[in-house]
């Protein structure tokens, strides 16, 4: 291994041996909490007039707030043909 390559394999070496005795610590100072992935109550509802389509509600939305593009998701992966 070169010089720059050995730096990074040590501490990755350092990370991979550590152990893992001070997580009970870290966990109560970052106070971690429960994802909730609990998507069974979240609706679109409201969010267009009633009876009217969202994606034109969406659209509206975007637009109002200045993050409509005027470009397809191909434009964005493989970048404008201009």
């Amino acid at each position: 291994m070169d010089a720059d390559a050995q730096g990074p394999a040590e501490v990755l070496r350092n990370i991979w041996q550590a152990d893992d005795s001070g997580v009970p610590e870290l966990d109560a100072e970052c106070s971690p909490t429960k994802a909730c992935r609990n998507m069974k109550d979240v609706s679109f509802d409201g969010f267009a007039e009633e009876g009217g389509d969202i994606a034109t509600a969406w659209r509206n939305t975007l637009a109002r707030e200045g993050k409509l593009g005027s470009g397809t998701v191909a434009d964005l992966v493989f970048g404008n043909g201009n």
